[in-house]
């Protein structure tokens, strides 16, 4: 099925086993992942960490389903996404994991309302526009609903972003440098966000930082180096939610 079932509460939320991926081709073809194994359980929060080039954000990919592996079983929310087609997997997706980006990834010719609203129409909810505007709410943007993302600040963008990724209910919730582009002030505010939606619907979170503070606020970090976990802990002062 398509959605998170109840046997599937049970399993882990993200489950990577034996992870081979490479990139590009011929001599710049690159070996991004060289067998990551990894599970993350439901509603947890986890940091991913290390240098620039290691594997990061391919690996965040990966969980997404936005990446296929040439090798490995990837299993998300019970389901193995590497056995599903191209349609499945982008519904199962739109279902189950909302992504936050860096760069926002906003519709240029869309309101807010409308960006929000997008992943709820692909889905087939009847009230896609009152849920959007209801997530544009609860991120503080009810009075810009009908602003275009040129209209907004970086920061009013990655909440229209957060909206976004949020309106669907998914149980996964991954997030590549959410405050990369934005001042350290509204980065905090990005990210207080993220992690008061985790306590309030008991998403899971994953996430991609070069933000120690930020990583801190995980409760367990997953540091890369060259395509392979170099050490995976929990965090003695993770403050979650604070």
């Amino acid at each position: 099925m398509d959605t998170l079932s109840s046997s599937a509460s049970h399993s882990p939320a993200i489950a990577l086993s034996g992870v081979d991926l490479s990139l590009g081709t011929g001599a710049a073809r690159v070996h991004v992942l060289k067998g990551v194994s990894l599970t993350v359980a439901p509603g947890e929060t986890v940091g991913l960490v290390g240098p620039s080039g290691s594997g990061k954000s391919t690996l965040l990919m990966v969980m997404a389903g936005l990446e296929r592996v040439d090798k490995g079983r990837v299993e998300v929310a019970g389901e193995d996404v590497t056995a599903l087609d191209e349609d499945r997997l982008a519904r199962f997706r739109g279902a189950n994991v909302g992504i936050v980006f860096q760069s926002f990834h906003l519709i240029p010719t869309m309101t807010a309302l409308e960006n929000v609203a997008v992943p709820l129409e692909l889905a087939g909810r009847r009230d896609a526009f009152a849920r959007a505007a209801d997530e544009l709410e609860a991120v503080g943007l009810g009075h810009r609903l009908n602003h275009y993302p040129a209209q907004m600040s970086g920061g009013e963008q990655q909440r229209v972003a957060v909206a976004r990724a949020l309106a669907p209910q998914p149980p996964i919730l991954v997030a590549d440098e959410p405050t990369g582009n934005l001042d350290e002030a509204t980065g905090q505010q990005i990210m207080d966000l993220l992690f008061a939606a985790h306590a309030a619907r008991r998403t899971t979170l994953v996430l991609v930082t070069h933000d120690p503070a930020l990583a801190r606020r995980c409760a367990r970090n997953v540091r890369l180096r060259s395509g392979v976990i170099e050490a995976d802990a929990p965090v003695a002062s993770a403050a979650a939610g604070a």
